[in-house]
């Protein structure tokens, strides 16, 4: 005790000033962290181009993606603090590192290996919240599942398919995601009019519904920019067809398609312009020949 004393008071010294010096760097990284990532959170997205809405934007997606991230930060952090910090005290012990660490790194290795699924899963789940592929309550295709993001951990993504399933989809075994949530949907309809039609008349009539529609609720809200008439598809000697997509938010298309057909067959009957039936029968020929008028003679076969 004589002869060591002050040997062995140094080295506590040095063990408690590293333990110390850990502790304080660990809660200062995870306090800058933490600042960081609320700063994140209430930052703005910048508009997008043209004034368009972005999905992004709001701020409760932000939130959720920022204290996801965050929370992978600090596990990082204090995980590279606290193992440096046991390293040196180990160090200060005087127990030899090299074995230990040659050690370790085989024991790393044959993990690796034999984990290496459970790596690439892990990988890919920061990848996702780092890039923000898709976040809860997104309905996404995941190639193995379609359905309603309920939970993105680090290795797999939980989902709720419409019919009530819900599937465990590990990160690893995405390749490719389709996010059916994010910026707009496509809302596309073809109208079939009379090949005798004024081409000119039908497409100002159906620009005008188009505009009146955007104008009714919830249409207004819906629906993000005037459908547009982009003109004839298809010209047959008996009938003409006409295409109007509009963008409306994510997972509305088919109500919008619904709502433009009925909103584009009122306007169409308003204006006395007949559309053709799918079968490629007019109404005229439905109804018959009128009184007073004879019939259309058989072609010979």
């Amino acid at each position: 005790m004589e002869e060591n004393w002050e040997k062995w008071v140094a080295g506590g010294l040095r063990i408690l000033l590293i333990v110390i010096v850990a502790v304080v760097v660990r809660a200062v990284l995870r306090r800058a962290i933490t600042r960081a990532v609320e700063r994140v959170g209430r930052s703005d997205r910048p508009a997008a181009r043209g004034g368009a809405r972005d999905p992004l934007a709001h701020p409760e997606r932000r939130r959720q993606r920022a204290a996801a991230i965050g929370s992978v930060l600090r596990s990082v952090a204090s995980l590279m603090v606290t193992g440096t910090a046991a390293l040196m005290v180990l160090d200060q012990l005087g127990i030899q590192l090299g074995p230990l660490v040659a050690g370790a790194g085989i024991v790393g290795v044959a993990l690796g290996f034999g984990a290496r699924n459970l790596v690439t899963d892990v990988l890919t789940g920061m990848f996702i919240l780092l890039e923000d592929q898709y976040g809860v309550g997104d309905r996404i295709d995941a190639g193995e599942a379609t359905g309603t993001v309920l939970e993105i951990g680090l290795r797999v993504t939980t989902l709720r398919a419409d019919d009530g399933e819900v599937w465990y989809v590990r990160n690893g075994e995405i390749k490719r995601v389709g996010n059916l949530s994010q910026g707009w949907a496509t809302a596309a309809v073809e109208i079939e009019v009379r090949g005798d039609a004024d081409p000119g008349r039908v497409h100002r009539v159906l620009e005008e519904a188009g505009a009146d529609l955007a104008r009714r609720e919830p249409w207004d809200e819906q629906l993000w920019e005037t459908p547009e008439v982009l003109g004839l598809e298809s010209v047959s000697l008996e009938s003409m067809v006409i295409k109007v997509t509009a963008k409306v938010q994510p997972g509305r298309a088919a109500a919008a398609e619904r709502a433009m057909r009925r909103h584009f067959k009122e306007a169409l009957d308003a204006a006395g312009i007949e559309q053709v039936d799918p079968t490629g029968l007019t109404l005229e020929k439905l109804r018959g020949p009128r009184e007073g008028t004879a019939p259309e003679p058989a072609r010979p076969r």
